[in-house]
C-alpha cells in the first residue's frame, strides 16, 4: 500500500483531484534558480556562523558576506538562518 497512487487516490475521495503523474512531474523537474542559490548561500552562512562561535545574528553575517563580495539581501541572510535553525 506503499506508493504514490494510493495517496492520490485518498486526496481524489476528498475532493482533491491530483493525478500521479503531477507528482512525478514536479519530482523531476529542476531545481528552480532560487533554490539553488539559497543552497550556496547556506553554506556561506553556515561557515561565516561557524567561524565566529556561533554568535553572529543575521546583521553581522549579511556584513561579512558583503565583506567577502557576496551580494545578498539581509532579509535573505534571515530567512535562510531561520531554515538553518542559527
Amino acid at each position: 500500500m506503499l506508493g504514490v497512487e494510493p495517496i492520490c487516490n485518498v486526496l481524489t475521495s476528498h475532493g482533491l483531484k491530483i493525478a500521479t503523474s503531477i507528482y512525478y512531474a514536479a519530482k523531476n523537474r529542476t531545481p528552480s534558480p532560487r533554490s539553488v542559490r539559497d543552497a550556496e548561500l547556506k553554506t556561506q552562512i553556515s561557515r561565516v556562523h561557524a567561524d565566529n562561535f556561533g554568535v553572529y545574528g543575521v546583521r553581522k553575517v549579511w556584513r561579512q558576506l558583503h565583506r567577502e563580495g557576496l551580494p545578498v539581501a539581509r532579509c535573505t541572510v534571515a530567512r535562510l538562518m531561520r531554515d538553518l535553525g542559527s
